[in-house]
């Protein structure tokens, strides 16, 4: 397993649409270890291809039961179906650097997907876990939890990111 390098806003690579994964193979799995590992190094609780420069449908996310727990799903090409409630909560994000607000989600959701070994996958992921998919999945359509907020917020944050960038 490696830690690869996260992609931070505004790399090209985060506003890629990720192309669908047909082939389940070894590399499938070192990848999807790499991205487990990289996410737990970085203390995130989900990561998706494109985070890391390869615009692959293929996402992990914490599932995590106890606080030193690493324990993860991989989902390759997933497709939310269903979505029902909506909850307002504060998100951020490994590739969206130095920023946080609250984003509208929806509370439950019907995913689809393949495992690594290319099982299918079809489960219900409410709360927390509807939360990360959500965002995880919205990062293989090039779309950022920042996409999400008003246009004001956004603006002000792209101005703080120049400072940011600037002062490095």
């Amino acid at each position: 397993m490696a830690i690869r390098e996260i992609m931070t806003y505004p790399a090209p690579v985060l506003r890629k649409k990720a192309v669908r994964i047909e082939e389940f193979d070894n590399a499938l799995r070192k990848l999807a270890e790499d991205m487990a590992e990289t996410m737990y190094d970085a203390q995130g609780v989900g990561l998706a291809g494109n985070q890391i420069g390869v615009a692959r449908q293929i996402v992990v996310v914490d599932i995590s039961t106890e606080e030193d727990e690493q324990k993860y799903i991989v989902l390759i090409n997933p497709v939310i179906s269903e979505g029902e409630g909506k909850v307002c909560d504060q998100e951020g994000c490994l590739s969206v650097v130095e920023y946080s607000a609250k984003v509208d989600r929806f509370q439950k959701i019907r995913v689809t997907a393949r495992d690594p070994e290319g099982k299918d996958l079809d489960f219900i992921a409410e709360d927390r876990f509807a939360r990360i998919i959500q965002h995880e999945v919205d990062h293989l359509h090039g779309k950022l939890f920042i996409d999400r907020i008003s246009s004001l917020k956004r603006g002000l944050y792209k101005k703080k990111l120049k400072k940011i960038l600037k002062n490095q």
